[in-house]
């Protein structure tokens, strides 16, 4: 099949050489940043017979398919560029606030001053969670993994507010968002708590929403907890590189989930088993994992010639699947570690993930194949030495990415061309067969077994 631009810009022709017939393909209306596409659909007039489907767009993982249009994020991979509704991360991360910005994401436009009281006050006093969660979560064994619990405990909260199935209803969709963004680091902290075995902290809603977070997660038995500075900042600033990061694993998921009118709580509680995974959320967990089994830095530079060699070693937190350059969110994230190293001091394991960082920025190896330390690299360092313990580090990620699944979830609703998500596929069993079974006995007798748990 041959594809040649037509004299018309407004549209490509393609010719197929098994019938010789000539198709019109429109393309869509450039992206804001010279994004070009046409709709798949179209394909479907490209047929052998005309009994044919059409022709299918086969694209594995999505690599080179937009499901959506979107206002939200811009990236670009190969100029590390990564922007929220227009403002650059760099920007935000050291101008804005967590909220501020979750504001924006769901918006458009950044907050009056009154606006942002107003939305500062609705989610402070949202951050409690109804007793039964608290009792919900006891249920878990202390070694569950975090994430489990979370997934399972933002899902129950759509029990709790049946009112919020009423998606198309905008004060409806208004206060889950609020509810969301309240409660998810209430119930982040009760299960840090019960990991560790201690007594639920509420919220203390005189405190700031990163402040308030770690209030919950350390208070013993001060009157009232004052966090450390560099943590307070080092928080805002992650939730704020983590806010969103477009149409990611989870984030489908979210929309996914979401194209098919389900509540919020239950749509995001999806999103949360996404991240999840190692290759998504548990990146930062991932680069933890590969400094405990390299043990030492004296290790670092055998560690690497296995890695080089491929035997086995993996690599991680470098390289990233969208950035082809240095990720930028890493640049932001590097000088805010060392402001955390500076408060908590040196330690083997920092030693050793220093050591790794400049042989992958000094080796030809890594530089020619752009594996830089992404935003998973520093991230995972940073929340060991705040003493979150590592399976734990995959829910501060999804603290910050609520706003953006909330503010892509509200984004898919209100877009008139979205559906309920229904992928195609392309069959590769068998063709049409008659039944014959293989069995002699459809009622096996199975009393003689032991009764296993």
């Amino acid at each position: 099949m041959s594809e040649t631009k037509t004299a018309a810009t407004s549209g490509l022709e393609l010719r197929d050489p098994r019938t010789d017939r000539s198709y019109a393909l429109t393309l869509l209306e450039r992206g804001t940043e010279g994004d070009e596409a046409v709709r798949a659909s179209d394909l479907r007039q490209v047929k052998v017979a005309d009994d044919d489907f059409g022709l299918l767009s086969y694209d594995p993982a999505f690599m080179n398919t937009a499901s959506c249009k979107s206002a939200i994020t811009f990236i670009d991979g190969d100029k590390g560029i990564l922007r929220y509704r227009g403002y650059p991360i760099e920007q935000l991360a050291e101008k804005s606030t967590f909220l501020e910005v979750a504001y924006l994401l769901r918006n458009g436009e950044l907050p009056s001053q009154d606006e942002y009281v107003k939305w500062v006050h609705d989610i402070t006093y949202h951050t409690y969670v109804h007793e039964n969660i608290a009792k919900f979560l006891t249920g878990f064994r202390h070694d569950a993994h975090p994430m489990a619990m979370l997934t399972s405990a933002l899902a129950a909260l759509s029990s709790f507010y049946p009112q919020a199935k009423d998606i198309f209803d905008p004060e409806q969709r208004h206060i889950s968002i609020i509810r969301l963004l309240a409660k998810t680091p209430t119930i982040a902290a009760m299960i840090f708590r019960h990991m560790k075995g201690l007594p639920v902290v509420y919220p203390d809603n005189s405190l700031p929403y990163g402040e308030n977070y770690l209030s919950m997660v350390a208070r013993m038995s001060e009157p009232r907890y004052e966090a450390n500075p560099a943590f307070a900042k080092a928080l805002d600033v992650l939730l704020i590189l983590h806010a969103d990061h477009e149409q990611n694993c989870s984030t489908s998921a979210v929309r996914a989930v979401g194209s098919s009118h389900v509540d919020p709580f239950s749509a995001v509680a999806a999103g949360v088993a996404a991240l999840y995974g190692p290759l998504h959320g548990g990146a930062n967990e991932a680069v933890l994992r590969m400094i405990e089994q390299i043990g030492h830095p004296k290790n670092v530079p055998a560690f690497i010639e296995e890695v080089k060699g491929g035997k086995g070693s993996r690599l991680m937190g470098f390289g990233h699947r969208v950035y082809k350059s240095y990720d930028p969110r890493a640049k932001i994230v590097k000088k805010l570690a060392d402001e955390v190293f500076a408060q908590v001091g040196m330690d083997k394991d920092l030693e050793i993930a220093l050591k790794l960082e400049e042989a992958a920025l000094n080796d030809e190896y890594f530089v020619s194949r752009k594996l830089y330390p992404n935003v998973d690299f520093y991230t995972g360092l940073i929340y060991r030495s705040m003493a979150f313990p590592t399976s734990y580090f995959t829910v501060l990620f999804a603290m910050g990415r609520m706003a953006g699944w909330l503010a892509q979830w509200e984004e898919m609703l209100l877009d008139k061309e979205q559906k309920i998500a229904r992928p195609r596929q392309i069959y590769v069993g068998p063709g049409e067969r008659a039944y014959e079974t293989k069995l002699t006995d459809f009622q096996p007798d199975m009393r003689k077994d032991s009764i296993r748990k």
